[in-house]
């Protein structure tokens, strides 16, 4: 090569991300996502995190790539572009409930644009039909888009649904990605912009393949119980229960789902690691787990299995409380070796 030609570097195409916000919901994951700080999405956005391979994302909230410049003179010419493969790899992903089409005499129960061929709207679960097949990776986020969630209730007139119900609990994209579930209601911010980053760096190679529970949900995320991370948990060890909200004790008796629920909220708080449910005097609702909100309610109700366990827990933790009051008064005094007699310290008054 002559010297005096200028040496062009190739640069790796964006991963883009095509985000469907248009399924049943009240659009909070996006809401809540603008307060990720771990890493935060203006973090991922501008490729400030070392390794991570450049994206593009075309998120109703943000996305700085449509005009003729951008590369799309509309918003909704992107999920165009990725059902013809234009745009390749691209990570999809769905927030909200996905609605059955198939059960309504006319109209349409959701949509996302409209096809430049009939001018109808293009529904949400033709979308997925359409991208899905074609995506790097399916992430589902929130509880509406992983599980149902609020628009599943029994009685619902749409027949909402996941999307791993939609696609099948089986499903895997093309790169052998199966659906990956952030659950919530709303979602943790961190805990969807950390899976989001894991995948990243997983389409870089930099990364294994994302671990998962058997509900899709990243295994180092939902691993553990509200529970098992909560500041309130002693409380319930000892058998001591909160009767009123302005307790520190254990909520149990007041509705608390902790014991049995999947999340981090405990540990991880909720903007920079301030608040969360227990941590600010909430009980746990059970948000991020596939049965909700139908297999919790009345929210405000005791549990049924905690009837016994808090009642077992209450026996046996008047022992332990006795037992270790015993402890704390032995451990909370000073060893008497340091007073055989007259303690002579040395010390003089300056005055």
């Amino acid at each position: 090569m002559d010297a005096a030609t200028p040496s062009t570097v190739v640069e790796d195409p964006p991963i883009h991300i095509l985000w469907i916000n248009a399924g049943l919901s009240c659009d909070g994951d996006s809401v809540s996502l603008t307060a990720a700080m771990q890493p935060s999405i203006e973090e991922i956005v501008m490729g400030v995190l070392p390794g991570l391979p450049k994206i593009a994302v075309h998120w109703p909230l943000i996305d700085f790539e449509c005009g003729p410049v951008g590369g799309a003179d509309t918003f909704i010419e992107w999920f165009f572009k990725g059902e013809r493969g234009e745009i390749d790899p691209f990570v999809l992903v769905v927030e909200g409930s996905i609605p059955n089409e198939k059960i309504k005499p006319e109209g349409y129960w959701c949509g996302f644009g409209d096809d430049p061929q009939t001018g109808q709207p293009i529904t949400t679960s033709e979308w997925i039909d359409r991208l899905a097949p074609k995506a790097l990776a399916v992430v589902a986020i929130g509880t509406c888009a992983t599980y149902g969630g609020i628009h599943a209730m029994e009685g619902n007139p749409t027949g909402a649904m996941g999307v791993p119900d939609y696609l099948g609990w089986d499903w895997k994209s093309h790169a052998g990605i199966p659906i990956v579930c952030v659950p919530g209601c709303p979602i943790q911010p961190d805990n969807f912009s950390e899976t989001l980053t894991y995948l990243l760096y997983q389409a870089a190679g930099s990364a294994p393949t994302i671990p998962l529970d058997d509900k899709l949900r990243p295994t180092w995320l939902f691993g553990a119980t509200v529970h098992e991370g909560c500041d309130r948990a002693g409380y319930y060890e000892q058998g001591e229960f909160a009767q009123t909200y302005d307790s520190p004790k254990c909520l149990v008796k007041l509705g608390c789902w902790g014991p049995v629920v999947k999340c981090n909220v405990p540990k991880r708080g909720w903007m920079n690691g301030i608040g969360g449910c227990p941590n600010v005097g909430g009980i746990c609702i059970a948000c991020t787990m596939p049965g909700f909100p139908d297999k919790f309610m009345p929210f405000m109700d005791e549990p049924p299995g905690a009837k016994v366990s808090a009642g077992a827990s209450g026996v046996y933790g008047a022992v332990i409380r006795k037992l270790r009051a015993i402890t704390e008064h032995t451990v909370d005094q000073e060893p008497k070796w340091r007073r055989p007699g007259q303690l002579t310290t040395g010390y003089r008054k300056p005055w």
